[in-house]
């Protein structure tokens, strides 16, 4: 499990949010969500799994906090993509087909220029 992919629920990303605020019960995150407490339970887990929560066991109850250290990936990544100033866009073609095809639009403007010269009813009739 990837701390990407414990990110992508949005219950997921509430519950972070309340545990940043301090370290809280299973009990004390699901009364705060529409969700059943299993169900809260298993975002719990999947939290767990990709490093964003620890657990701490206190009497009957489990107590989770945040550890701001699983966010490392998201930091390094939002860094690097901070860090470029703007994106390099190839053109969709080759900058040496445009110069062909500039060569050639140059080629056919000279030819129909020559032909309506030599033909000058062509041009009159048009």
């Amino acid at each position: 499990m990837t701390v990407f992919e414990g990110l992508a629920d949005e219950t997921r990303r509430r519950l972070l949010v309340e545990l940043a605020d301090g370290a809280r019960s299973a009990g004390d995150l699901a009364a705060t969500e529409a969700a059943s407490r299993p169900a809260i339970s298993r975002h719990l887990k999947v939290l767990r799994q990709a490093g964003l929560l620890e657990v701490r066991q206190h009497g009957r109850h489990r107590i989770y906090t945040l550890r701001p250290a699983g966010l490392a990936p998201v930091r390094e990544l939002l860094d690097r993509l901070e860090a470029v100033d703007e994106p390099t866009l190839a053109p969709p073609v080759p900058e040496r087909r445009l110069a062909a095809l500039d060569l050639e639009v140059r080629r056919t403007v000279r030819e129909r220029r020559a032909a309506e010269s030599d033909h000058p009813s062509q041009r009159s009739s048009s």
